[in-house]
């Protein structure tokens, strides 16, 4: 399966070890391809290196070593379609990401995707329910 992680559930795995999202990660690595595209990983980089975080993190190389460990993990996508039906605009481009990577999932926390379940056939759903069903396997 195809997997496509919005950046709060990947933050709070990077923070959070042992956390529901973590574990949804850590499966997903395991067990699937996980997606990614420039714009996901620029605002994922971006996130990661705010000061807010600075006290998860011993030092910059541990927030490299989850950079380093999820682009190694991940597969990258170029994003051939344009959305615009999120009723937050930055998260369309999970929604683009999806469709690009053909994604057989889209798993996040956020609301303003969650109310798109399904998208254009594809589930979005929370990490949580990523674990506890068939997405798993």
């Amino acid at each position: 399966m195809k997997i496509v992680f919005d950046n709060n559930v990947l933050i709070s795995a990077a923070l959070l070890k042992n956390s529901i999202p973590f574990k949804a990660f850590e499966n997903a690595v395991k067990h699937h391809v996980v997606l990614r595209s420039r714009k996901t990983f620029l605002e994922l980089n971006t996130i990661l290196f705010k000061s807010k975080f600075d006290r998860y993190f011993e030092d910059n190389n541990s927030r490299y070593a989850f950079i380093f460990s999820f682009i190694n993990a991940s597969e990258s996508i170029d994003v051939r379609h344009h959305i615009d039906m999120c009723r937050d605009p930055k998260d369309n481009m999970y929604l683009e990401l999806a469709l690009s990577g053909k994604a057989d999932c889209i798993v996040t926390g956020d609301s303003d995707l969650l109310v798109l379940h399904p998208f254009e056939k594809i589930p979005i759903i929370t990490p949580k329910s990523f674990l506890d069903h068939s997405f798993n396997q």
